[in-house]
């Protein structure tokens, strides 16, 4: 039977999934102003609900809206908050091989929480049509986005004090979070590519005052995630996804995750999903510090590309969780793609009968590992 308390499943998916080409082309016009907002969110509407039913169809326990409603997975939910707006720089960002699209965000006003969030009426929706026995899940981009930067200088609108714009930040989320539980919500997960763009920072860092900055952005970050999780109900599972990047099938940086490990244990979260696709993660061995600090806790292990079409064997992956438990036990770990499948609105190239292929995978694999599965 699904319980809260198996939150990570031994088999889980990080979110995010390919749009339908009815979407794609809703969405089009929408931007064209040749369909309305209503009409934009019933083709929305009906894709969302034909993307639940075939999470359950492939055997998934939790699942998601695929975030369906939103352009990006992180900025879509960073313009929703108050004081912070959209911008749109000259370029995007200069991942591996491809240059995103430009869009940012500019930080003009006090951070705040905002009641009208829309990514609270989209897991309403989700919620009312999630079959019962299935767990919804909500995905929002973690807090630290909001304050990497690659300079000592604060410079924000309305802050001079980083201590006073992260009491602010973690009070937004505390109270988004706590909205959503309030929601029904019991299942939420923080994606954050800041561990997994430190990694590589600190691994190509050329000076000790550049190292020395990017671990003091670690504890910054350390400070702001388990400030806002003080105080919410004890039945809310939280977990963290990280990521190196993730946008039309490239990625940004790479970089083990020895340099961050420290800090990801000190976090007051539920479980981790990690990044563990290729040899741009490091090893294994950082989950040891994990588990030291963490024996209860479960790291989901992100074998499966969501990359590129290409499936892996399931020999392949069986040996490779095997490599992982001299560090961590069996019991505490569990498996899924590495990244969603569309992380921004393009999504990577792959079709979506490879992409269902791939979640089958995901849940074959792990009931043949698990017997908990």
């Amino acid at each position: 039977m699904t319980a809260i308390k198996d939150i990570p499943f031994r088999y889980d998916q990080v979110g995010s999934f390919l749009r339908p080409d009815a979407l794609k082309t809703a969405r089009e016009n929408f931007l064209k102003q040749t369909i309305s907002v209503a009409e934009l969110k019933s083709v929305e509407d009906q894709a969302i609900i034909e993307l639940i039913n075939k999470q359950v169809h492939n055997g998934l326990k939790a699942v998601t809206d695929g975030e369906f409603r939103r352009s990006w997975w992180h900025l879509d939910f960073l313009w929703g908050l108050n004081g912070v707006d959209q911008l749109i720089p000259e370029h995007g960002y200069q991942f591996n091989q491809v240059e995103t699209r430009a869009a940012s965000y500019q930080i003009s006003d006090k951070v705040t929480f905002n009641p009208d969030h829309p990514f609270f009426e989209a897991f309403t929706f989700l919620k009312e049509h999630t079959p019962e026995g299935i767990i919804p899940k909500a995905t929002i981009p973690s807090p630290t986005l909001l304050f990497n930067r690659k300079s000592d200088t604060f410079t924000y609108a309305s802050y001079t004090d980083e201590k006073v714009f992260i009491d602010d930040l973690a009070t937004a989320y505390h109270k988004t979070i706590q909205k959503f539980y309030d929601l029904g919500c019991r299942y939420l997960q923080l994606d954050d590519t800041s561990w997994g763009m430190y990694t590589g920072f600190i691994e190509n860092a050329k000076s000790e005052e550049e190292i020395k900055h990017w671990h003091q952005q670690c504890e910054a970050g350390v400070t702001v995630i388990n400030q806002l999780l003080k105080g919410l109900p004890d039945d809310l599972i939280i977990t963290m996804h990280v990521c190196r990047g993730n946008y039309k099938s490239d990625w940004a940086i790479a970089g083990p995750y020895d340099h961050v490990a420290t800090y990801l244990a000190q976090l007051n979260i539920d479980g981790y999903f990690l990044e563990y696709d290729d040899d741009r993660s490091g090893g294994f061995e950082p989950l040891g510090q994990i588990f030291k600090n963490n024996p209860t806790k479960k790291v989901v292990l992100g074998l499966i590309t969501s990359k590129f079409p290409i499936l892996e064997s399931e020999e392949g992956l069986i040996n490779r969780i095997n490599e992982a438990t001299p560090f961590i036990p069996l019991e505490n770990l569990c498996l899924s793609p590495q990244c969603g499948f569309a992380s921004t609105e393009e999504g990577n190239h792959l079709t979506e009968a490879e992409q269902w292929a791939k979640v089958r995978l995901v849940v074959d694999t792990a009931k043949h590992v698990w017997q908990d599965a």
